[in-house]
């Protein structure tokens, strides 16, 4: 096995103390960082997206990897920076103003950041001004928005209305997701995608960033 194959390995067993020694190995033997990246820690985490979203893994084993993923990207990131290495995009995302759940959304960020996304995580509550403003200020691609409870969707109404009003819809794309909201109800209020679960939330985001 090699060890970038060890690499991705150790994530999909959750095992972040194997992780650090695996990267430390690739990193000298002169593996470049963003194959060590794409190769190792991603090919990984693509495959615990992959058990998780037919039900083989669940969420504490999608922690233990992504635990795992960290202790690699710990010994890469300063690598990836200076070479100045991009990432598949910039992401904001947050659960909406009122909403004060966050689980859904966390996985959400985790399986981002497994993917190569760059994830801004505004935390639970985030009213539609913050949302923009962030994205806005820290060249975002895509506002990710989270809802449990259906008195709290009409904020993603208020964000889509916000980036329309600021003529940044061709700029920033809008992805919503949570158990009350849908497809239909995405549609209806202009967003460009609806996530019904943390995997397709990633499938979703690749493909608005083309």
């Amino acid at each position: 096995m090699t060890v970038l194959a060890e690499i991705a390995d150790a994530v999909i067993q959750g095992d972040g103390p194997r992780v650090a020694p695996l990267t430390k190995q690739a990193i000298a033997a002169g593996i470049p960082p963003k194959e060590i990246l794409d190769a190792g820690l991603i090919a990984g985490m693509t495959v615990i997206g992959d058990r998780f979203r037919v039900h083989e893994i669940f969420l504490p084993d999608v922690l233990l990897a992504a635990k795992a993923m960290y202790a690699g990207m710990d010994e890469l990131k300063p690598l990836l920076l200076r070479d100045g290495i991009p990432s598949l995009g910039k992401v904001v995302i947050g659960s909406v103003k009122g909403d004060l759940h966050d689980i859904g959304k966390n996985l959400v960020g985790i399986m981002l950041k497994g993917a190569g996304f760059e994830v801004i995580d505004l935390g639970a509550d985030v009213h539609a001004e913050r949302f923009v403003d962030t994205a806005q200020a820290g060249g975002a691609s895509i506002i990710g928005m989270s809802a449990l409870l259906t008195t709290t969707m009409a904020v993603m109404k208020d964000v889509v209305d916000l980036v329309t009003a600021r003529g940044l819809r061709s700029s920033i794309k809008i992805m919503v997701g949570g158990a009350p909201v849908s497809a239909e109800f995405a549609r209806e209020i202009g967003a460009d995608a609806y996530a019904y679960d943390a995997a397709s939330a990633v499938d979703r985001a690749r493909a608005l960033m083309g």
